[in-house]
C-alpha cells in the first residue's frame, strides 16, 4: 500500500474536524463560560525577520520551539531536536550528525543560522559533516518552512532554521545576574551532558558567558547494526553471523565541547555587541558507511591468497570552529525606525582520521556581513530593505578531496513590505543575488538568482485565520554540484559535477488555516512546489574505483505535501491539567519526467498527552513513521516504525532560582528504527531505549 493513500484520508478527516471542534467549543455553558471566547495566544517574536513579528501575525509558515517544549526536545543534534515539529525531519548520519530536513528539502537548500547569521560550516558539502550549533545553548529555535530566499538568499530555497542563543545580548537583562544550567545522564550511550550560562548587567553593559560539554560512548541498539536485508545478503555470500555487530553501534562514540563570551553596550539611540565562541567535536562514522577497501596487490613477490582482506577502517572526524560576531544598531533615524547590522567571521577545520592516519582535511574561512534598515510606517506600509554579503574560502586536501578548492561570493539585496487592509494583511518581498564560484583549475562560474514572494493573512473571524503564500525562488548551484570529481565515501559513490548547471527555479503555493478558540488550537496547510531544472544526484550505471558513478544533473520535479498540528485542553480539575496534542505530515516528490527523488521523508502521525499539577508535569507520546515504498530507481524501501517517548519533571523554587529535576524516556519499546532519509539506513539504526535523568536551574 502506498504512503499517500494511507495518510491522505487521515489528513482530510482531521482537517475537516478542526472547525467542528472549535465551533463545538464556541457554545458556552454554565460550567465553562470562560472558554467561549477566542483563545489568547502566547506572543512569540520571530527574530529571523527584520520586522520581528509575532508568530501569529505572519502569513509565512513559521514554527518556534521554545520554553518547556524545547527543554523536553533538546538532543545532541539540531535535526533530532526538531524532528517532532511538523514538516521537519533529520538527515541522521550517526550520533554526531543530524541536519534538519524541511518538507523534503535538505542540504544546500536549507539554511542553518545562528542568531540570523549562517553557521559557516561545511555541513552542506557532505552528509557526514556536522552542524556547528549546539542545541543545549538555544533560547529558541525558529523554523521557516518553504522558500526563505527573501531573507537568506539562494541557500534557503527549501527553508531555514535559526537558533537564537543570546550570545550577543540584544537587550539588557534587567537584573544584576541571570542564568541557567543543566546536567543530564542518558543510558543508551552512557551520555553525560552539562551546560551553563550567565548574563549580567553592569551599567550600560550586558555581559554573557556560556559553556557546554557532551560525552558519550557507543550507543545501544535493539539488534544488528546492519539491516535484515544486508545481513541476509552477507550471509548468502558466506559471512558468519558472529561477525556482525549487535547490541551496540561500533564507532558511534562522540565528544563535543565549546563555549563563548559576549558583551553589548546600550545607549539611548544605539547599541553595539561582540562575541567570540568555539565549537569542537570528535565523532565516529559507523563501519560500513565510510570504509575503504584494502586493494590486493597482485603480482607482488611473496603474496599469499587471503593476505590482503577487505578491511573496514575506523573513521573519526575531529572538528573545530572558532566564530567571531559583531552586531549593533541605530534607532530613530528620521524616516527609519532602526538600522541593524551584523558581521560574522568563522575559522573552520576538520580532519578525517582513517585509523591513526590523516585522511582528508577540510578547511573553510567564511565571512558574512548584513545590514537591515527598518522603515517607520508610511501610508500604512511597514517594511525593511537589506544588503547581505557572503564569502567562503573552502579547501579539502586528502584522499576524499572530491571537490577542488574554491572561493564563493554572494551579494544580495532584498526588500520586504507589509500592510493591513482591515482584517487582511498583505506581505510582499523581492530579492536579487549575484553568486560567483571560482574553483581551482576551472573558469569562474557566475549566476544570478531572483526571488519574489506574495503572502496574505485574512483574519476573517476571531477564531480563524487563513493564510495564502505564492513564491518564485531561484537557487544557484553550489561548488560541490558544479565541480565534484572523485570518490565521495560518505555517499559511497564516485561523484561527478557539471559546471554547466543552470539556476534551479521553484514556483510554490501554500494555503493554511489557523484556528484558536477556547481550549482548542489547530493549524493545517497544504503546499506544492514545482521546480524547473531541479539539481539532484543520479546513478549513471557506471563504476569508478569500485564505486558507483553518480552525476549531478537537472530535471523538473514537483513536491506536494501537507501538515497538521492541533492541541486541546481536555480537562482541568483537582487531578491536574490535561492536554492532548497531535501532529501529522507527508510529502511526495516526483520527477516530472517519471520516477521519484531519493531519500524523501516518509509520512508521520504523532500524539502527546500532557499533564501538570502544582510543580509536577508529565507527558507520554508516540510517533508512527510510515513505510516509505515510493522510492527512486535503485533505492530500496524502508520499513516504518513506532517510537514511544515519555517524560516526568518536578519544579520547585528556592529564592529567585527555579529548580527542576526531570526524567525522559525515548524509544521506550526499544524499536529497531531506520531512517529513510539517511545514507546510513542499512548500517546504523536509531538508538534503542534511552532513559535520561537530570537537573536544570534557572535564575
Amino acid at each position: 500500500m502506498k504512503q499517500r493513500p494511507r495518510f491522505a484520508p487521515l489528513m482530510a478527516a482531521i482537517a475537516l474536524a478542526l472547525p467542528a471542534l472549535a465551533l463545538a467549543q464556541a457554545a458556552p455553558d454554565d460550567e465553562d463560560h470562560e472558554h467561549a471566547t477566542a483563545k489568547t495566544l502566547d506572543t512569540i517574536e520571530v527574530t529571523a525577520s527584520p520586522l520581528r513579528n509575532a508568530i501569529d501575525n505572519l502569513a509565512r509558515p513559521v514554527s518556534v520551539l521554545a520554553g518547556q517544549e524545547l527543554d523536553a526536545r533538546r538532543a545532541g543534534t539540531l535535526g533530532e531536536t526538531l524532528e517532532r515539529q511538523s514538516g521537519v525531519q533529520s538527515s541522521y548520519f550517526g550520533a554526531g550528525v543530524g541536519r534538519p530536513i524541511i518538507r523534503g528539502q535538505d542540504g544546500a537548500r536549507v539554511q542553518v543560522l545562528s542568531n540570523g547569521s549562517s553557521s559557516l560550516d561545511v555541513s552542506t558539502v557532505s552528509v557526514d559533516h556536522a552542524v556547528t550549533i549546539e542545541p543545549f545553548l538555544a533560547d529558541q529555535i525558529e523554523v521557516l518552512k518553504g522558500p526563505a530566499t527573501l531573507l537568506y538568499g539562494s541557500g534557503a530555497i527549501g527553508g531555514a532554521v535559526n537558533v537564537v542563543d543570546g550570545r550577543i545580548p540584544t537587550a539588557q537583562v534587567g537584573k544584576a545576574v541571570s542564568g541557567r544550567a543543566e546536567i543530564r545522564h542518558g543510558s543508551a550511550a552512557d551520555e553525560n551532558v552539562g551546560m551553563a550560562r550567565l548574563d549580567a548587567d553592569a551599567g550600560a553593559l550586558t555581559l554573557h558567558v556560556d559553556a557546554f560539554r557532551r560525552e558519550s560512548g557507543d550507543y545501544r541498539i535493539p539488534g544488528f547494526a546492519f539491516s535484515p536485508a544486508l545481513v541476509a545478503e552477507e550471509l548468502a555470500e558466506g559471512e558468519e553471523i558472529e561477525h556482525f555487530a549487535r547490541g551496540k553501534l561500533p564507532n558511534s562514540a562522540l565528544s563535543t565541547e565549546g563555549g563563548g563570551i559576549g558583551a553589548s553596550w546600550f545607549g539611548d539611540g544605539a547599541w553595539f555587541g561582540a562575541s567570540a565562541g568555539t565549537y569542537r567535536t570528535n565523532y565516529g562514522i559507523p563501519p560500513g558507511a565510510h570504509a575503504h577497501e584494502e586493494e590486493e596487490e597482485e603480482g607482488e613477490e611473496g603474496h599469499e591468497e587471503g593476505e590482503h582482506e577487505e578491511e573496514e577502517e575506523i573513521v573519526r572526524l575531529d572538528m573545530r570552529q572558532d566564530r567571531f560576531e559583531f552586531r549593533g544598531g541605530l534607532r530613530d533615524l528620521g524616516p527609519l525606525q532602526e538600522i541593524n547590522y551584523r558581521v560574522t567571521r568563522s575559522l573552520y577545520e576538520h580532519t578525517e582520521f582513517e585509523g591513526d592516519e590523516v585522511g582528508t582535511v577540510f578547511e573553510n574561512v567564511g565571512t558574512e556581513a548584513r545590514v537591515e534598515a527598518v522603515q517607520n510606517e508610511f501610508n500604512g506600509w511597514r517594511g525593511a530593505i537589506g544588503l547581505q554579503y557572503g564569502h567562503r574560502d573552502f579547501s579539502a586536501i586528502g584522499d576524499e578531496a572530491f571537490v577542488p578548492p574554491s572561493i564563493s561570493r554572494d551579494l544580495g539585496l532584498f526588500v520586504l513590505q507589509e500592510r493591513d487592509f482591515g482584517d487582511f494583511k498583505l506581505e510582499l518581498g523581492a530579492r536579487h543575488d549575484r553568486i560567483s564560484v571560482d574553483a581551482e583549475g576551472s573558469t569562474t562560474q557566475d549566476r544570478n538568482a531572483t526571488s519574489l514572494a506574495l503572502g496574505g493573512l485574512w483574519r476573517f473571524s476571531e477564531l480563524m485565520h487563513l493564510s495564502v503564500n505564492l513564491d518564485r525562488a531561484e537557487r544557484a548551484p553550489t561548488a560541490e554540484e558544479l565541480f565534484s570529481d572523485g570518490p565521495h565515501i560518505a555517499t559511497q559513490s564516485f561523484e561527478i559535477g557539471d559546471a554547466g548547471l543552470d539556476v534551479e527555479t521553484s514556483t510554490s503555493a501554500e494555503i493554511g488555516l489557523h484556528l484558536h478558540q477556547g481550549r482548542f488550537e489547530g493549524k493545517a496547510s497544504v503546499y506544492q512546489s514545482r521546480f524547473d531544472d531541479y539539481i539532484y544526484l543520479t546513478d549513471t550505471g557506471g563504476e569508478e574505483d569500485g564505486l558507483p558513478v553518480r552525476a549531478w544533473i537537472q530535471g523538473d520535479a514537483t513536491f506536494t505535501g501537507w501538515e497538521l498540528e492541533a492541541s486541546v485542553d481536555l480537562l482541568e480539575n483537582r487531578s491536574g491539567q490535561w492536554q492532548l496534542s497531535v501532529f501529522a505530515d507527508a510529502v511526495d516528490a516526483k520527477l516530472d519526467g517519471g520516477g521519484r527523488l531519493p531519500r524523501i521523508a516518509p509520512g508521520r502521525v504523532g500524539a502527546d498527552l500532557n499533564w501538570s499539577l502544582d510543580g509536577w508535569r508529565a507527558r507520554v507520546g508516540a510517533v508512527r513513521v510510515a513505510d516509505q515504498d515510493d522510492v527512486a530507481a535503485l533505492e530500496t524501501p524502508t520499513q516504518g516504525y513506532t517510537r514511544v517517548d515519555a517524560g516526568l519533571a518536578y519544579h520547585w523554587d528556592v529564592g529567585s532560582a527555579g529548580w527542576e529535576a526531570f526524567f525522559e524516556g525515548r524509544n521506550l519499546t526499544d524499536q529497531d528504527a531506520r531512517v529513510h532519509t539517511s545514507y546510513l539506513k542499512d548500517f546504523a539504526p536509531l538508538p534503542g531505549r534511552n532513559l535520561a535523568v537530570g537537573v536544570r536551574v534557572a535564575f
